[in-house]
């Protein structure tokens, strides 16, 4: 479909992946808290590992073992484990409260603050994360990521992919689910919105898990668009 056919009002962005590079944020504020305190530890395999339980944290609030919780909470849940795990000792309570909040301080990839900057000149454009409104304000402000607003899972009490956070996107913003459009790096995130009514844009991230990964970043022709960063998304919706 030609972009100008799209009529899109809106877009919405999966976050952790897409617009920032969580591993890469994750190894550095590792290492930085290494030095700091003398830790030798496989900070990769540590933020692979962090990432590797943010699924299943969120299966057991699904399956009613846990009642709703902020992914903040479900971080430091994981964390504590981790923490045993990678034989991390003599943190205090701050401190580990302080890399429990790295999540709150991951940096954007080379093209998203520009690319977000031109994509936001016609659209409105906002986060549909699973991440808290906290956690997502604290990173844009620390990354300088100019979102016209926050929107949450939190804020409809649904994670991703349950549709209640897309279709719960398209009404706090007072648009048709056709008129908003997901962009993200995970077909998963893409098919479900989709599966909603929403338009869908593949921006392929295939540095996410590391260098060393296998990103599937293959052309799916269920997806409206495909973009090779954002500044190639933004030049197809001004078409």
């Amino acid at each position: 479909m030609p972009a100008r056919a799209l009529a899109v009002k809106a877009l919405a962005f999966d976050v952790f992946g897409t617009v920032v590079d969580w591993r890469g944020s994750l190894i550095r504020e590792g290492a930085l808290l290494g030095r700091r305190k003398k830790l030798k530890v496989d900070w990769a395999a540590f933020a692979d590992a962090w990432r590797a339980g943010y699924r299943p944290a969120m299966a057991r609030v699904r399956s009613g073992e846990l009642p709703w919780t902020r992914i903040d909470d479900l971080h430091r849940m994981i964390l504590d484990g981790l923490l045993v795990k990678f034989a991390i000792r003599g943190l205090s309570e701050d401190e580990i409260d302080h890399l429990n909040r790295a999540w709150h301080r991951l940096r954007p990839w080379p093209d998203a603050k520009a690319g977000l900057v031109k994509l936001k000149r016609k659209r409105i454009i906002a986060t549909l994360s699973n991440g808290n409104v906290s956690l997502l304000t604290n990173m844009a402000r620390h990354a300088g990521l100019p979102w016209d607003c926050i929107l949450s899972a939190e804020l409809v009490r649904h994670y991703k992919p349950d549709p209640e956070t897309y279709l719960g996107a398209a009404d706090l913003l007072g648009v048709k689910p056709q008129e908003l459009m997901l962009v993200a790096a995970h077909k998963d995130d893409l098919h479900a919105a989709r599966a909603c009514g929403l338009k869908t844009a593949f921006v392929p991230r295939p540095r996410e898990y590391g260098p060393a990964a296998k990103a599937d970043i293959t052309r799916d022709p269920a997806f409206d668009l495909h973009a090779r960063d954002f500044n190639h998304l933004a030049r197809q919706l001004a078409r």
